[in-house]
């Protein structure tokens, strides 16, 4: 079976401050894809994203995928990005650059060309250590920009299955530039639709909780796993038999025993499930 294309980044990149369209971010990212990891990369070369290739990732014709996309090409020559830290793990320090340098439409073929910004280029290839990586068709048929983000943020924390991270921080990531100030309409427009398709179309389960210094609300936490199915939603049998209490999968007793210090119960029951599915917990018997 082919290897699904994959996208490679530094997390200095992951965590880095910038705002894109989705279609932006599905131009960025295919052409992320084809970066090779074991020869150099430079500025001079030219990443070819067709039509066709985001019409089958995105599920739109292709003639409204050229459209979209060379639409979002424009854009993506003004976009910046802000970093604040080096590649593979170096010091703090704040950069701003260009994703692209330069953007190339192929009429006939139907397709755009990016070259990457030459500052860009530390961020995407040999990258030896503190990156993050995972297959382009886990995000492929997401519609919100917010989603892919937070989706990568979790999973450069994949061996954790938690993240803790502050709201301030958040909205600087994801350049929300005071929209959305106050917190439910933040967690109807953003995170709220961000989980949702996560959960909807991504390999991941995620759920999340606020947490509050004095009356404001100051940091999220997102707990998430590997789902055991690609089609969560049609997987209607478990294989732990359901007990009495439907919100649980697990029995009450076994999840009181094994549920971690400050952890919630139903929490707990998805974190000790995705154990047992992955094999790193014997069920109970």
């Amino acid at each position: 079976m082919e290897e699904q294309p994959q996208v490679y980044k530094s997390n200095a990149l992951v965590e880095a401050s910038y705002r894109l369209s989705i279609y932006e971010q599905r131009i960025i990212l295919a052409a992320i894809s084809q970066v090779r990891r074991d020869t150099p990369l430079t500025d001079q070369h030219l990443y070819r994203v067709s039509a066709q290739e985001i019409a089958e990732m995105s599920g739109v014709k292709v003639d409204r995928a050229y459209g979209l996309m060379k639409e979002a090409a424009e854009r993506l020559f003004e976009r910046r990005v802000t970093l604040h830290k080096e590649p593979n793990g170096g010091p703090a320090r704040t950069l701003v650059t260009r994703w692209v340098q330069a953007v190339e439409y192929i009429e006939s073929e139907g397709s755009v060309g990016l070259q990457f910004a030459h500052r860009m280029l530390p961020y995407l290839a040999q990258l030896t250590e503190q990156f993050t990586h995972y297959a382009l068709v886990d995000v492929a048929k997401m519609t919100s920009a917010y989603g892919i983000r937070l989706y990568e943020l979790l999973i450069q924390w994949r061996g954790t299955g938690e993240r803790v991270i502050e709201l301030d921080w958040l909205r600087d990531a994801l350049q929300l530039e005071g929209k959305y100030p106050d917190i439910q309409n933040l967690k109807r427009r953003v995170l709220e639709p961000a989980v949702d398709q996560i959960n909807e179309l991504s390999p991941l389960w995620v759920k999340w909780e606020q947490r509050k210094t004095g009356r404001r609300v100051t940091h999220i936490i997102f707990k998430f796993g590997e789902k055991s199915d690609s089609k969560p939603k049609k997987q209607k049998k478990l294989p732990i038999p359901q007990k009495k209490n439907a919100k649980l999968s697990l029995p009450r007793s076994y999840i009181e025993k094994h549920k971690q210090s400050g952890e919630d119960i139903e929490s707990a029951d998805q974190r000790l499930l995705f154990e047992i599915r992955t094999g790193k917990r014997e069920a109970p018997k």
